[in-house]
């Protein structure tokens, strides 16, 4: 289950233009550099959990595994996306702190 305010986060993100959406998307950006947290749903398929995981770890990026494939897509106001990049520092670094149980100011 992912937090209302991370995906109000992820919404804020979408507004913005600094998400990537899609696992190959996701991927490329991870590559390049520019994806500072990944979500995946816990609904998505085995394969792709264990890829993003070692794409995660080997590019030292945190990655949150939680929310429904609907629910997540909902957020950024698309459908049936499993996998989402948030390319901004500040927003990931928020959601991240929201995930590991501490609260953001505001």
């Amino acid at each position: 289950m992912i937090n209302k305010k991370i995906l109000g986060l992820i919404g804020f993100s979408a507004k913005a233009r600094k998400v990537c959406f899609g696992a190959d998307s996701v991927e490329l950006q991870i590559k390049k550099k520019k994806v500072s947290v990944v979500i995946v749903a816990e609904d998505a398929s085995t394969r792709t959990k264990e890829k993003f995981n070692k794409l995660c770890e080997t590019y030292k990026i945190p990655i949150i595994i939680g929310g429904e494939i609907e629910t997540i897509s909902k957020a950024i106001g698309k459908s049936n996306k499993a996998v989402i990049g948030i390319e901004d520092v500040n927003l990931a670094t928020e959601i991240a702190k929201i995930n590991n149980g501490g609260e953001f100011i505001g």
